[in-house]
């Protein structure tokens, strides 16, 4: 029988899978003998892509992380409104895929799509005029804020029910059990909020470090 003209297998294929696998059920659901058989293969054909599974994560985290746009730091706007493009836009490469956040949030190591986001947060920074230690602590603080705001959402942390919430023993939270009606434009402002008031208390730190 003649060989088929392409792979069945590939890099691409696995990684998506794995992707769908960790959006659907979490960090935990992922194993190679459980990709394996999603993808309808044997468990060590896997090897000939991915030496183990934590290379194939990795490989996840980057397929997220190369989703961020970073054209901003590329001679565009000042640092200010760069800063808040992209955070809009790292936020919303998180929110699509919240399982992967805490894996993510170990820090780029070697992966290169996100060795590509800090280098260009830095350069960016550094060439707006921030000194290098302060554009370090830039590009950690937002990858804090960012990473922590994906992780779940705030306004779902309150249940529906209008009885859950005594007044008598929380007097202020008489409208709590609406929140997660309201999730998006909560979590979203709340976001915004956040992200504005950060770039804004950097902004002056600058204007302190020019004089």
């Amino acid at each position: 029988m003649a060989r088929p003209r392409k792979p069945l297998l590939n890099r691409e294929l696995i990684v998506a899978a794995a992707l769908t696998l960790v959006d659907a059920e979490g960090l935990q659901a992922l194993s190679t003998r459980r990709l394996a058989a999603v993808l309808g293969v044997s468990g060590p054909s896997l090897y000939n892509h991915f030496k183990v599974k934590d290379d194939i994560l990795d490989a996840v985290a980057d397929t997220v992380v190369s989703q961020v746009d970073l054209s901003m730091f590329q001679g565009g706007p000042d640092w200010r409104t760069a800063l808040l493009e992209w955070g809009r836009s790292y936020r919303a490469a998180l929110t699509a895929h919240p399982n992967i956040v805490p894996f993510l949030a170990q820090g780029p190591g070697r992966r290169p799509a996100g060795l590509r986001m800090a280098d260009a947060v830095f350069g960016g920074m550094v060439d707006a005029g921030w000194p290098p230690a302060h554009a370090t602590r830039i590009g950690a603080l937002m990858r804090y804020f960012v990473a922590g705001s994906a992780l779940g959402s705030f306004a779902r942390g309150f249940v529906d029910d209008a009885g859950a919430y005594d007044p008598a023993d929380y007097p202020h939270l008489g409208s709590a059990h609406l929140l997660a009606e309201h999730q998006q434009q909560v979590d979203e402002g709340a976001f915004e909020t956040g992200l504005r008031a950060l770039v804004d208390g950097l902004a002056l730190q600058y204007e302190e470090l020019s004089r």
